[in-house]
């Protein structure tokens, strides 16, 4: 569907994107993930042809996204960052300008742009300026503009940003629903809102794919060793004695706040060994009741920090890269020259 070659994008001595690498298949959620100046919005205007590399290529249902730009973008339906709205236009003026920009033949645009503001929920809104209207309702007027035409791909970069909680949870079911028909490319910073929709995950640093793959199959590939949260009747003394002959055991950990009778330890085994089963059997052998044992597997967060720490900032904040933006200071607005400035690579 889509081939990514070798791509690289300079600003001066500033390398943006390193010769980046990748496909996207059909019918599947793609989440582009990467901490702040990683390179993802450059990587998707570039794909949708908004921006030009300085190396490497894009090419789309095997249409050169440079050489053969028209036919790439047929393709392709793109909700930047910031929506590129008209705010003086009602939002069936503005749906209907870019059916015509988009080329959607007269006699079907009245339907298709129906079916998209039903699709939206925004239908009750359709005569109401884009002025007028809440982040949220914006934004989903913007998802509109992206499916008009009804292109195979779909790509959303941070489509969630600035959105109160209710409307990321009613965003990313629109963007679950896009995701039955087409093939959907959602960049995030945030790993939250990847790991809820998406089938694929991609995480850039410095501009590089770093890793590639479904969410479960990352977290198996970085966890490594096995790690058992444990609590059990008795002291912790007795329960390392009793655990002393696994020799899958790499060490085992004592949590400080367990109680008198009670155990609390983390088990760490050696690389790639199950040892539940084990544990089990010597602590029943030895009388020691267990009251809990949890496999702590490693979360998304563990993996997209370790996997980008080098890029990650050295202060405490570093882990708002996955939890929250800061807030814009004011609303947000297209101006009309960056407005048409989209619209003319649509």
């Amino acid at each position: 569907m889509i081939e990514v070659t070798n791509l690289t994008k300079k600003y001066g001595d500033h390398i943006a994107v390193d010769h980046l690498s990748f496909r996207v298949e059909k019918g599947q959620i793609y989440g582009f993930l990467g901490p702040n100046g990683a390179g993802k919005s450059t990587t998707m205007n570039i794909i949708t042809g908004y921006l030009a590399a300085t190396e490497g290529t894009v090419t789309i249902d095997g249409k050169d996204v440079q050489k053969d730009p028209e036919e790439a973008k047929r393709s392709i339906g793109y909700l930047p960052e910031l929506p590129p709205l008209y705010v003086d236009m009602t939002v069936r003026e503005y749906l209907d300008f870019v059916a015509e920009l988009k080329k959607v033949p007269k006699k079907e645009r009245k339907q298709q742009i129906d079916e998209v503001m039903e699709m939206t929920q925004i239908t009750d809104m359709q005569q109401r300026l884009i002025r007028n209207l809440s982040k949220g309702y914006r934004q989903r007027v913007g998802l509109a503009q992206a499916i008009l035409g009804y292109p195979e791909v779909i790509i959303l970069d941070e489509p969630t940003v600035g959105l109160d909680p209710k409307q990321i949870i009613e965003i990313r079911d629109l963007i679950r629903k896009l995701g039955e028909n087409h093939t959907v490319i959602l960049s995030s910073h945030i790993l939250s809102e990847v790991s809820a929709v998406c089938d694929h995950i991609m995480i850039i640093a410095h501009g590089k794919l770093v890793a590639s793959d479904s969410p479960e199959n990352l977290q198996k590939l970085m966890s490594g060793s096995m790690e058992l949260d444990l609590e059990v009747k008795g002291s912790a003394a007795a329960v390392k004695s009793a655990l002393q002959e696994i020799s899958q055991i790499d060490r085992i950990e004592e949590n400080t706040e367990a109680s008198k009778n009670v155990a609390k330890l983390k088990v760490i085994s050696k690389e790639n060994a199950d040892i539940r089963e084990q544990v089990f059997y010597a602590l029943a052998e030895a009388k020691l009741p267990i009251l809990e044992m949890t496999h702590a597997e490693k979360s998304l967060e563990d993996i997209f920090l370790e996997l980008t720490e080098d890029v990650a900032p050295t202060q405490p904040e570093k882990h708002k890269l996955f939890s929250k933006r800061k807030k814009p200071e004011a609303e947000e607005t297209v101006t009309t020259k960056e407005a048409e400035s989209y619209a003319s690579h649509l």
